[in-house]
């Protein structure tokens, strides 16, 4: 076997266990950040985050339209009702 047959070798080896590693973590539940740090996918924590920010969101949603619909002769807590009601 010459040098460079052992050298695609190695790398194929590495990228086999790289890819069995990661379907490993996914079946887990286990992440990686940038950082290289692990974490759990299904946290129960990770889970509240997702619906507050989701709930953040759609409040977002409601003061952009608040604020860029035009002014009507309506004030601003009828619209906030409005808003509210769909």
């Amino acid at each position: 076997m010459g040098l460079w047959s052992a050298i695609v070798l190695i790398a194929l080896i590495g990228a086999i266990a790289s890819v069995i590693s990661s379907k490993h973590r996914a079946q887990a539940g286990i992440g990686q950040d940038a950082g290289g740090n692990q974490f759990r996918l299904r946290d129960p924590a990770n889970e509240e985050l997702r619906k507050e920010v989701e709930d953040l969101r759609e409040r977002v949603k409601v003061l952009e339209k608040i604020v860029t619909d035009g002014r009507d002769s309506r004030s601003l807590a009828e619209q906030i009702e409005n808003l509210r009601d769909r």
